[in-house]
């Protein structure tokens, strides 16, 4: 409970579950327990959901399960109703969750599905505090990502407390809603390639953090299935 065991390193880990399509709870619990973050960006999370692509994971709730099979702190945000569900994003934490806020990002006529941000303010150390979010950008066009990217940094950068993003931007590094709308940002992710996962040819997950002087990137890995 000392000022000296200050955590010198945080360690975050970014997963796209894909709704457990290809694998089970127990297995994604197992993979983010043997990794061993302090906090976890999870997207594509199903609650309650009867999926006729994941039959095995009808009538779960994936992020209160991965909690408690983890030994995590969960919380959740709806993105949208689903296949008698919910569909959404999460976060798993290591520490207690002071303050959490799911905020509906832009969605226009370009828009497929309502997309969201989950931020959390989080307490690593007795009074001391970190924001953390968690999103999933629309995956069908740039302008409708580059509005979802406006709307996070209006929502993110206004943080009094250092803040980490992480995420499926479902955009290139070399896209105007990376390589401008997320400028002011620093990419502590490698750039190496996360998509498909059994053979990644595409990077489009990715790990920032603001502001600049607060943070340093020590070691970055993508596990590859």
């Amino acid at each position: 409970t000392g000022k000296t065991e200050k955590p010198d390193r945080l360690k975050v880990l970014s997963y796209n579950l894909r709704f457990g399509e290809l694998a089970s709870l127990e297995e994604l619990a197992a993979f983010i327990k043997e990794q061993d973050p302090d906090i976890v960006a999870l997207q594509e999370v199903d609650c309650r959901t009867y999926r006729d692509r994941a039959p095995k994971q009808h009538g779960k709730d994936f992020a209160t399960e991965l909690g408690f099979r983890t030994g995590m702190i969960p919380a959740y945000g709806k993105t949208i109703p689903y296949a008698g569900g919910y569909y959404g994003i999460a976060i798993l934490s290591k520490y207690p969750l002071a303050k959490v806020e799911r905020v509906y990002l832009p969605k226009t006529e370009n828009g497929k599905e309502q997309r969201a941000v989950l931020v959390a303010d989080v307490e690593y150390r007795e009074g001391e505090y970190f924001t953390f979010a968690s999103t999933h950008l629309d995956y069908t066009n740039t302008m409708e990502r580059q509005e979802q990217v406006k709307k996070l940094n209006e929502v993110l950068l206004a943080k009094n407390n250092p803040v980490i993003v992480a995420g499926d931007f479902n955009a290139r590094p070399n896209s105007k809603e990376i390589s401008e709308g997320m400028s002011a940002w620093k990419i502590v992710s490698n750039l190496e390639p996360t998509v498909p996962a059994s053979a990644p040819g595409s990077t489009i997950d990715y790990i920032f953090s603001y502001p600049e002087d607060k943070w340093v990137s020590v070691e970055s890995t993508t596990y590859k299935v």
